[in-house]
């Protein structure tokens, strides 16, 4: 059995002994401790350890105690008993219950087994609840750890197809790379636009771009310049983790001198925002 020791120190070997198992996880216990002998010597160990615990712990209980018990039980306690044949013969015969016949002090453990089983009950329960919460806490930490761990794979594959797609537009001949320097609003920034010879198609990449996050009410327009004139192409979303493709294709265009992007609103402009040139690059 895998994890037995696992299973020894999960508190229901605890359980089993103090009777708070139902019919069917008792059935388990017994099933598995007959296979496996670590767990029957545990068994055994904290049988002996509840019986030592409760005669170590024995409390004699206060007299008004025993009392009350005896008169719930209808019985009476007297200090002697008749001894005359006539008295035997004329009146019920009464033995003493705290003598030598041992049924009070029978009672007296059996009180204090109640208690001491009661007190060892709570213990494992609660030992078991902070086993569980622990284990909690280790599953809640492996999803984690899971989730990011599939972040980064996903973040792999997105880039390596990314990166195999550039390759082959760098082996052809007929994609010309545009790389697109930052302006004064953003000098620091970059990005580069693959123009197709052939068919005339445009594509941008987002491994290759670094421009600022973009708020929420405005996002990228790219823009070609058509004999001085600028033409849309399309708009798209800053290069992070949200990108879909490495590669996004935008609309086609049949000639250009330049490309250029801006900063609009979400949906785009009619005409490109100069103040908000973010790059720019040059056929």
């Amino acid at each position: 059995m895998e994890n037995l020791r696992a299973y020894i120190e999960s508190g229901v070997l605890e359980l089993y002994v103090l009777g708070d198992l139902s019919a069917e996880e008792t059935l388990q216990v017994e099933e598995i401790a007959s296979r496996y002998q670590e767990v029957r010597d545990e068994i055994a160990s904290i049988e002996q350890a509840m019986e030592q615990y409760a005669l170590n712990n024995a409390v004699e209980p206060p007299i008004d105690v025993e009392q009350k018990l005896f008169d719930k039980l209808g019985l009476n306690i007297y200090e002697e008993v008749f001894e005359t044949a006539d008295n035997y013969i004329n009146e019920p015969k009464i033995v003493r219950l705290d003598g030598s016949d041992g049924k009070v002090k029978t009672l007296r453990y059996a009180l204090v087994a109640c208690v001491a089983l009661l007190v060892i009950s709570v213990a494992a329960l609660f030992v078991t609840y902070n086993k569980l919460s622990d284990a909690n806490t280790q599953i809640a930490s492996l999803n984690l750890d899971k989730q990011k761990f599939a972040g980064v794979v996903s973040q792999l594959e997105y880039d390596n197809k990314g990166l195999s797609n550039i390759a082959e537009m760098a082996e052809s001949k007929e994609w010309a790379t545009i790389r697109m320097q930052g302006q004064p609003i953003s000098p620091n920034s970059k990005m580069n636009v693959y123009w197709n010879k052939k068919d005339k198609s445009v594509l941008i990449n987002h491994l290759a771009m670094d421009l600022p996050k973009a708020d929420a009410e405005h996002e990228y327009q790219l823009w070609a310049l058509v004999n001085g004139k600028p033409v849309s192409l399309g708009v798209f979303g800053k290069s992070d983790s949200t990108a879909k493709d490495a590669i996004i294709k935008m609309q086609s265009i049949q000639e250009a001198q330049a490309f250029a992007v801006t900063l609009e609103p979400m949906g785009g402009s009619v005409n490109p925002t100069m103040e908000k040139l973010t790059v720019m690059g040059g056929v």
